[in-house]
């Protein structure tokens, strides 16, 4: 079986996200277009939060323009909750072998982006294999598109029930007090939400007077952590002054999410634009009737129905 780990060594680095930023907030102005331009009401989710992503990860895979309704409509039919167990299975076979020749084509044609990297970096080098490269394409698209699109319909949700964050995030030109906001949202939906990370010690250790012996299992909930009065004061409370750096939204350590700066930007970015270009919005039902998907890995809301 080959192995190969992707460690924040690989991670996307903060200046790639932002140099992405324009493209992203194209994609995201287009939407809104469309969201406009049909009428009130419309779902987010289906409408706004599944498509951005899916168009994000193409532009950081190197999916060609012309092939971008193809991809997008596999990708989200994939991870869309709402589909049947057949469609997604046949999604998800199309969307591994779209990558798979998207490869070969990058190996012939290589552009900047993850594709041509892991081709002509990984592969040609024999660090991996094609179909290893084709897996981990895979999983970028799955673990940057499903948690990405949750944030950003859980974070409209949260902003709609907090008035005076969705209208400081609307009114502010201060990067640093966006990233504050994005962060507060992060830490209190820590939307990997019913999963538990799981470590081996590989030495005698303590943590908080508890002795770790060596070979030990340690079982760890992120939405614990991110909830622990010691890490903020009452953190039942969404409060977008404080300061939520440290949180483990995107885990910790040497296995953070390698995706994290291109997922600060695409939700500034994504929030922001729909809080200025709809400053009306609201919901189109009565809160009750959400429905929350509690029982997945990735927490999120399976539709958001919003009117202005």
């Amino acid at each position: 079986t080959e192995i190969y780990t992707l460690s924040l060594h690989d991670a996307l680095p903060i200046w790639r996200a932002k140099e992405m930023a324009p493209e992203i907030q194209k994609l995201v102005d287009g939407f809104l277009d469309d969201i406009i331009a049909a009428g009130p009401p419309c779902d987010l989710v289906r409408d706004f939060a599944l498509p951005v992503p899916s168009l994000v990860i193409c532009l950081l895979l190197g999916v060609p323009y012309e092939d971008h309704d193809h991809f997008q409509q596999h990708s989200t039919g994939a991870l869309d909750t709402r589909t049947t167990e057949e469609y997604k299975i046949a999604s998800i076979m199309a969307m591994f072998g779209y990558i798979n020749e998207l490869l070969q084509r990058k190996k012939q044609e290589p552009g900047d982006d993850l594709l041509s990297r892991l081709m002509h970096d990984n592969v040609a080098n024999g660090e991996m294999s094609v179909a290893t490269a084709a897996m981990t394409g895979f999983i970028m698209l799955q673990a940057g598109h499903e948690t990405t699109a949750s944030m950003i319909a859980l974070g409209t949700l949260i902003l709609l029930q907090n008035p005076e964050a969705m209208a400081r995030l609307r009114e502010t030109d201060d990067p640093v007090l966006g990233l504050k906001i994005i962060e507060e949202l992060l830490r209190y939906l820590t939307i990997v939400h019913s999963g538990l990370v799981d470590r081996v010690a590989v030495e005698d250790m303590e943590i908080s007077g508890q002795l770790i012996r060596a070979g030990e299992h340690v079982l760890m909930n992120l939405p614990g952590g991110n909830f622990d009065a010691a890490f903020v004061e009452e953190p039942e409370r969404f409060d977008i002054e404080r300061s939520a750096r440290g949180h483990l939204a995107f885990g910790y350590g040497v296995h953070q999410c390698i995706g994290q700066n291109l997922a600060r930007t695409e939700l500034l970015i994504a929030l922001k634009t729909l809080a200025r270009r709809l400053p009306d919005l609201r919901l189109a039902v009565p809160e009750e009737e959400l429905r929350f998907m509690n029982d997945q890995a990735i927490y999120r809301l399976e539709a958001l129905p919003v009117t202005w």
